[in-house]
């Protein structure tokens, strides 16, 4: 079975996105899903705020993912930035129960379920902008 694309939508709360990403990673963790779940900030910044951050990430880029996530939030108190969150679940084809569990379950989460959320199935006309857009991500 192909992966699905769940995108999450957080606006301007980074505090509420990275709640999420710490929920994601506890789950990861607890089923032990290291390689089925696989999530990516994608942060537009405002048009002054983008060339101070652009500079700073450009920086910062070699660090680990960790450390991208937190200097997105150092720069100019992540005031105008739009958050989004893209989660990949790729479950093989004997585990389509288990993705369907999936993608019922984490929408309906806390952090997940009050901000806007699009789930993105294979053969959907979005699914291949989404892909090479979750690729291109760090």
């Amino acid at each position: 079975m192909a992966h699905s694309f769940l995108i999450f939508d957080f606006g301007t709360d980074e505090e509420a996105a990275q709640q999420a990403r710490h929920k994601l990673e506890g789950w990861k963790q607890g089923f032990r899903l290291d390689k089925k779940i696989l999530l990516k900030f994608d942060r537009e910044e405002a048009d002054g705020a983008a060339e101070d951050s652009g500079e700073e990430a450009a920086k910062h880029s070699k660090g680990t993912k960790k450390s991208a996530a937190k200097s997105g939030k150092s720069g100019k108190d992540g005031a105008g930035a739009r958050v989004r969150l893209l989660v990949r679940l790729d479950f093989s084809d004997h585990e389509k129960l288990s993705h369907q569990r999936w993608l019922d379950r984490i929408p309906a989460e806390e952090p997940f379920k009050s901000v806007d959320s699009e789930v993105i199935r294979p053969g959907e006309s979005d699914f291949e902008e989404t892909e090479e857009h979750f690729n291109s991500l760090e």
